[in-house]
């Protein structure tokens, strides 16, 4: 039996808002202790009450989570508030770890996060996935789901996204137990003998002519076909007859990402700043070598990749029902979309056809899944299902 609880939260207290999330799990879950809840909150919390207080309240095995750039579940949604899903279940078995030093380390973060799953030779359960969130902002979150991917030989199916912190851009935390982490990833393994559905669409398609990253250092995009980035930006937006200030870029950057050519498909790239040096400052790094194309898109075009999404996650369960699921889109797409943002959560609701979800917007989405998308993208919509 697998039972869930999603609750929601604007008290702007972190000790009250932990109390009541975890009051409303204990009501939710009736005599059953969540083994897991995993919780989002902005960026206005005093982190640490508000862990001690869910914790102390709901009591649960597992807790772990990450701030977050907006916050929703299938009944709400805010920018200054918290949300949480608990899950008890005597069929699923959950595990959970952190791990430090993204930027000093990554082979090490890696490593210590395979240190926390199950041996892969070990087939006790058919089907392995792992959610994961990180610090995007220590950034190389690509490579470090391409590590975790070499290590489980394939095994795991991953989802997740990039903590957030209300669009500021400044500092993130995930967290784990009581605790909050910067420069760090959080884990945690879900075994099951019924599939985990996960399901990514992001609705963007390429305009104008592809390009070559010539240049980068870290998240700064240095040069396109070996030219300062900001100048093939300028190109595009009057080819466009777009507006695009560089010192207020974005209003432009919004409507205008990049697209890194990914065989069939792109991984999205969203920009954040232009330097003085011409070089543009992006949410999550660009391997030089590779071909990105500009990307347009429109608000339909985002609701329907959201329902795209929660479509492929349900598909993937087979003939098992849905229990609870988790929903994860960009905080570029929400400040983009403006107030139609609650007609894609509306879609998802709609889609999943009355099972609760709960999720936030992130600095990039997370989703390795055989046949879909695999690694870290921005712009993205990640829907995971759990089964009855």
């Amino acid at each position: 039996m697998t039972q869930s609880a999603v609750v929601f939260t604007v008290l702007s207290d972190g000790l009250l808002a932990g109390r009541e999330l975890g009051q409303k799990i204990i009501d939710k879950l009736a005599d059953n202790k969540p083994h897991v809840v995993i919780v989002f909150a902005s960026s206005v919390y005093d982190y640490s009450l508000l862990l001690k207080a869910l914790k102390e309240t709901c009591n649960p095995e597992i807790l772990i989570g990450s701030s977050s750039a907006g916050e929703f579940t299938s009944g709400d949604f805010g920018t200054d508030s918290a949300c949480a899903v608990a899950i008890y279940s005597d069929e699923l078995k959950f595990t959970a770890g952190v791990a430090e030093g993204i930027q000093g380390n990554r082979e090490k973060v890696a490593e210590n996060l395979f240190n926390v799953l199950s041996p892969v030779h070990e087939y006790q359960y058919q089907y392995y996935s792992a959610m994961i969130f990180a610090d995007a902002l220590s950034g190389y979150t690509d490579e470090m789901i391409e590590l975790l991917t070499e290590k489980t030989m394939g095994k795991y199916q991953f989802f997740g996204g990039g903590a957030g912190d209300n669009a500021n851009f400044q500092k993130t935390h995930v967290f784990f137990g009581t605790e909050t982490y910067t420069d760090a990833v959080v884990l945690l393994e879900i075994l099951s003998n019924k599939p985990i559905g996960v399901g990514a669409a992001h609705g963007w398609k390429p305009v104008g002519a592809r390009m070559r990253v010539t240049e980068t250092d870290g998240m700064k995009l240095v040069s396109l076909n070996a030219r300062p980035a900001v100048e093939l930006f300028i190109e595009h937006a009057a080819t466009t007859g777009q507006t695009f200030i560089p010192e207020d870029p974005i209003p432009f950057f919004l409507h205008n990402i990049l697209g890194i050519e990914i065989g069939n498909d792109y991984k999205l790239r969203v920009p954040l700043s232009v330097l003085p040096d011409g070089s543009i400052t992006m949410a999550s790094d660009i391997p030089i070598g590779t071909y990105v194309s500009f990307m347009e898109t429109d608000n339909d075009c985002s609701k329907n990749a959201a329902m795209n999404a929660a479509i492929g996650a349900v598909k993937q369960l087979g003939d098992h029902k849905p229990n609870v699921a988790l929903f994860f889109d960009c905080v570029a797409t929400r400040l983009r979309m403006g107030k139609e943002f609650n007609y894609e959560l509306d879609k998802v609701s709609e889609t999943l056809n009355g099972v609760s979800y709960a999720g936030c917007n992130t600095y990039g989405q997370v989703a390795r899944v055989t046949g879909q998308f695999s690694g870290f993208q921005n712009c993205t919509a990640v829907v995971c299902v759990i089964p009855e």
